[in-house]
């Protein structure tokens, strides 16, 4: 499920509703007149709780970005000025490249969450950086100042790394992102197009969108459990229409109206009700039939008073491609050097706990369905192969995967080794080898791929990875079908950026423990 989001109008004059403008138009006033009045109603007519609807509060995600590029950028700056030893004064020179760098990345809105058409990632930070060389070189000529143009370009370089990896994190989505401002949501449409976006929305945590009501259009029965229902629109337009989503706006204390256009809530009724609800100071966003895809994909276009949303289609190849596969190549290097004395550890742990060999190799599918040999620490028993037709029946998971919590298989060490992924670290040398990748879907093995349905074959359209959604995601308390939504959209919407956040991601999901048996 997709979504386009209209930012409120900025009109000017009088203050209105909950700091918004007042309406021009005397039908406006006298609308907004009558619903200031159903805000100052008894406590009945607005939220169970009897409470007014909390204050608009700047989400301190984007300020913690932005304060996040001005140190990512001057912190480093000024070691490598001060490094070079013959630049005067360091300290000014980084901390005005670190403001310069922080407001241009303001005013070119890399710090809100409204959906816009310029690039963002890491391709915004690129193109961000380029601008911030310019700017310092204007800078630099017009106070005349005694920095070398070349040591100023290589201080501030390492401010461009620090951007595309927090513009990855910001902008995939994240379970339970801690410092957002979760967003109370009014759902308006007809009862079938409410249904299935409220049930969207309910059976995922990777937004911050919280459904608190829903206003049906027509006649036709709304079964949403939990939801309350403030009112009803006619199946025609009405001159209430406007009132009447407000009224549920205030009395459950929403931020945002989600509207599912329909036969009977299009065209010039969906205009109008626009224009009502940014009077009133409250925000608008449609969804769209599309699923599955990032934002940073869509760009929105007009073209004959038609709003066209045009879809980039997913990296298959290109720069991106090719920087991926040499941070894959180049990672799973330095990591089986790095983790030697740990690997070694690892090994000798599984061969004196157990009987049977330190290694378990198993045939996977990988990339286009093709097959490879995936190299794991044995965590079972050496005969768990031939066991496993007899633990069937105690499957707990649905689709084609087994999983089983208690399984009698698997070893005391082997606990220890899931529970904290140790087993997977041998998968460094397929990473090396080309046949996987450092973030990616999980490998299926061969009887589960014969089982695909078309949607599921689509999870083989990229190289499977060591970690990857469904491991910062639950991993194993996953159902199936979530484990393949994560993975389809990771297929569609990966970017270099977002794998850096998802290994940042597996290393406090590892921590956790949760969801690894």
């Amino acid at each position: 499920m997709g979504h386009v989001e209209i930012p409120d109008t900025d009109l000017s004059g009088p203050v209105g509703l909950r700091g918004a403008p007042r309406p021009g138009t005397a039908a406006s006033r006298h609308r907004t007149a009558a619903l200031e009045q159903l805000w100052r109603a008894p406590t009945a007519q607005r939220d169970p709780a009897g409470r007014a609807p909390a204050r608009r509060r700047p989400a301190p995600g984007p300020a913690l970005a932005a304060l996040t590029d001005l140190l990512g950028l001057a912190g480093p700056a000024w070691l490598l000025l001060l490094h070079a030893g013959d630049q005067p004064r360091p300290g000014a020179a980084a901390a005005v490249a670190g403001l310069v760098w922080a407001g241009l990345r303001g005013a070119r809105g890399r710090y809100t969450d409204r959906p816009r058409s310029a690039p963002g990632g890491a391709l915004g930070a690129v193109g961000d950086w380029l601008v911030l060389i310019g700017l310092l070189a204007v800078l630099h000529t017009a106070a005349g100042s005694p920095v070398d143009p070349a040591t100023a370009v290589v201080a501030v370089a390492p401010g461009l790394l620090v951007a595309a990896a927090v513009a990855g994190l910001r902008r995939w989505p994240l379970s339970g992102r801690r410092g957002h401002r979760v967003r109370r949501v009014l759902l308006v449409g007809e009862a079938s197009g409410v249904g299935r976006a409220a049930e969207l929305l309910n059976s995922r945590t990777d937004h911050d969108y919280c459904l608190v009501a829903a206003i049906p259009v027509g006649a036709a029965r709304l079964e949403l459990d939990g939801v309350q229902v403030p009112g009803r629109l006619a199946a025609c337009p009405a001159d209430d229409d406007v009132t009447t989503v407000l009224g549920g706006v205030y009395a459950h204390a929403a931020d945002l109206v989600l509207v599912a256009p329909g036969p009977q809530l299009t065209g010039d009724r969906l205009r109008r009700l626009g224009w009502g609800l940014h009077d009133g100071g409250v925000a608008l966003s449609v969804v769209s039939e599309l699923s599955g895809v990032a934002a940073e994909r869509v760009r929105p276009v007009t073209a004959a008073g038609l709003t066209l949303l045009h879809i980039a289609p997913p990296l298959r190849g290109g720069p991106q491609a090719v920087l991926k596969n040499a941070l894959d190549r180049t990672g799973a290097l330095f990591g089986l050097l790095a983790l030697t004395p740990l690997l070694l550890a690892v090994a000798l742990s599984v061969r004196l706990s157990s009987r049977g060999p330190v290694f378990h190799r198993q045939v996977r599918q990988g990339q286009h369905n093709r097959p490879f040999t995936m190299w794991k620490f044995r965590t079972m028993v050496a005969d768990a192969e031939s066991l496993k037709a007899q633990l069937a029946a105690s499957n707990e998971v649905d689709g084609p995967l087994f999983k089983m919590r208690g399984d009698p298989r698997v070893t005391p060490v082997g606990r220890m080794l899931r529970r904290t992924s140790l087993d997977e670290l041998p998968q460094l040398v397929n990473v090396l080898l080309g046949h996987m990748s450092l973030v990616g879907p999980r490998p299926p093995l061969p009887e589960e791929a014969s089982r695909y349905d078309e949607r599921e074959h689509r999870r083989l359209a990229v190289k499977p990875g060591l970690t990857g959604l469904w491991q910062v995601s639950g991993r194993s308390d996953l159902t199936w079908q979530e484990t393949v939504s994560l993975d389809l959209w990771y297929v569609d919407n990966w970017s270099v950026a977002a794998d850096m956040g998802l290994l940042a991601r597996t290393v406090r999901a590892v921590a956790d423990g949760r969801g690894a048996y």
